[in-house]
Formats: structure tokens, sequence, C-alpha cells
């Protein structure tokens, strides 16, 4: 099979790629050092005519993909939680504005979510990938505590992502990756 013979693409969670830490990223890997894969993907992603949802591992793989993935540049990388620990607990996310063509309509919507992880931290390499992402709108997911508002306090936030991030969008919205699932 080829990827061109498909219109959507879920990269899911539940230790996709092996139960192991850093296995999102070694999935990745797979994909950028191999030439044909590579270039499948990045045919994939060019069309826009495709859409991609990453969640868990499945976020952490097409974020380190975000190379192949237009708009995505800004993306955060995924690492361990702030806690040094895997965290498996329920967590309230709220919903943003964003492009995403597969959270439309729920902007404001506050919902209960399974977190299940150890590297869920959304990590920026340059300050101004965030302050991108936060001025056009590419934050399409937050973790907010009991009142509703966003936070990075530990455990209603259970990775402490700056800002409660924890989902993101491509620029046409096409592609979208979360950590909770």
């Amino acid at each position: 099979k080829q990827l061109s013979d498909y219109k959507g693409l879920v990269a899911c969670g539940g230790f996709s790629y092996g139960d192991v830490l850093g296995a999102g990223e070694g999935w990745a890997k797979s994909i950028l050092y191999n030439d044909y894969l590579r270039e499948m993907f990045a045919e994939y992603f060019a069309n826009t005519h495709t859409f991609s949802l990453g969640v868990c591992n499945g976020c952490q793989m097409l974020s380190n993909l975000k190379s192949l993935i237009p708009g995505a540049e800004h993306w955060a990388h995924f690492v361990q939680n702030q806690s040094a620990r895997f965290e498996a607990r329920a967590a309230m996310v709220e919903i943003q504005q964003s492009p995403s063509i597969l959270l439309k309509g729920m902007q404001g919507s506050r919902m209960p979510i399974a977190v299940s992880h150890g590297e869920g931290q959304a990590e920026f390499a340059l300050e101004n990938q965030l302050a991108s992402l936060e001025q056009e709108n590419l934050v399409s997911m937050r973790f907010v505590d009991n009142y509703g508002k966003v936070t990075r306090q530990y455990p209603a936030n259970p990775n402490g992502s700056v800002n409660g991030i924890t989902g993101l969008t491509s620029n046409d919205g096409r592609a979208t990756i979360m950590m909770p699932h």
C-alpha cells in the first residue's frame, strides 16, 4: 500500500511502536532516515486533500516529522514529564480556537480526558516558536484547572507543559497532534 491511497492518517497512542520511552521519536526516525518512506510521507503531507492526527506516541511521531508537514515548523518536541514520572490519570482539557479541521466547532469545550504518558511535556527549542504558535492560534488544546483556567500546575497539568499546551495544529488545520487520549 501507498500513503497516496489514503486521505486520512491517524498515528495512534497506546504505546504504538513499542512500550518504551522515546518510541514516538524512534517511529519518526524510521521514516526520516529511509529515503523511500521520507518521500512518501512528504508527498502525503503536501497533498492538500489529506489530513492527519497524532495522539500520544503518534503525537510525538508527527511532531518529529514537522519538517515534512507544511505549517508545522513551530511545533514542540515532546519530552519527559516535569514530574519525571509516568502519569496515568484523567485531566481536564479545553479546546482552543484554531484552524484544526478535526476540532472545528468545538472551541471552548471543556472535557475530562485520559492521560497516560511519560513524555508529554511540550518543549520549544526557540522562544519564538511558542510565540508564533500562540499568535497564529495553532495551540488547539490546553490543560485547564477545576476553574477552567489554563494551568501548568501539577496534577491538573500532568506533564508541566508551558501555557497548558497539550495539542497543536498546522497552519491549514489538516494536521493535528494531541498528547492526551
